[in-house]
């Protein structure tokens, strides 16, 4: 039974990629801040396991990415062995988003911190068990990376520069496949912190992105940085 690692799993696609992976037969250690929202989480993915009659070990571990202890508790979870670590976690930062000039340094720091430096220092623990199943990494990316979008330059230049670690992970750990994946815009939670006050249920669902990030799971592709359009219409590396 393979294992994978999902950050940020209690809500949105983490959730959504949960389910599905718990579906085919994965063991999954989930993790989120809220213990409450992330005990709820887990019921939803074993029950998905349940319907599709197959066997799944569902481990919760409340707490920050960015607590150096509650990492160690992830890595104890996981033990020696893991073939898929998803750093989907993450922050957007101060909301509404604030233009650069006004951009208060410390809250950029603590944006970097969730989505750059905890990824990082989780991936380190977790190399040896990585490497021992020749495993995957998919780093959760955004268009804001590459486009200049107002108001989103801390969460963009916090998402190119994970980018940019998964880059280089890949070309130093060549029995890894290391992937950043931007999966589009979605309707989750987040993205209504990104428009408050606007109406995003033309969004698709979090799900639909799963066909895409299964194709970066299962199959062969090179590492790099995909989009999930170029995944679902078998494009090229962005």
């Amino acid at each position: 039974m393979p294992t994978a690692l999902i950050t940020g799993a209690s809500r949105g696609l983490g959730l959504a990629l949960a389910a599905g992976l718990a579906a085919t037969g994965w063991r999954l250690v989930l993790d989120a801040r809220g213990a409450t929202d992330l005990d709820t989480a887990a019921a939803t993915v074993a029950a998905a396991a349940a319907r599709a009659a197959r066997p799944a070990t569902v481990v919760a571990v409340a707490g920050d990415v960015t607590d150096p202890p509650h990492r160690r508790d992830l890595a104890a979870a996981v033990a020696d062995r893991l073939d898929l670590l998803v750093h989907n976690a993450s922050s957007l930062g101060t909301t509404p988003l604030p233009p650069l000039a006004g951009y208060d340094p410390a809250a950029l720091r603590a944006v970097l911190e969730t989505n750059v430096v905890a990824p990082l220092a989780l991936t380190q623990l977790l190399l040896p068990a990585l490497r021992a199943a020749r495993g995957r990494v998919l780093a959760l990316s955004s268009d804001a990376a590459v486009a200049a979008y107002p108001g989103w330059g801390g969460y963009g230049a916090s998402k190119a520069a994970l980018d940019r670690l998964a880059a280089v992970l890949g070309a130093e750990e060549p029995l890894l496949r290391v992937y950043a994946v931007d999966p589009g815009d979605m309707r989750t939670a987040m993205h209504a912190a990104a428009f408050p006050g606007e109406d995003i249920s033309d969004r698709p669902e979090p799900a639909t992105v799963l066909p895409a990030l299964r194709r970066l799971i299962d199959g062969d592709l090179p590492p790099g940085r995909w989009t999930a359009a170029e995944l679902t219409g078998a494009g090229v590396p962005a």
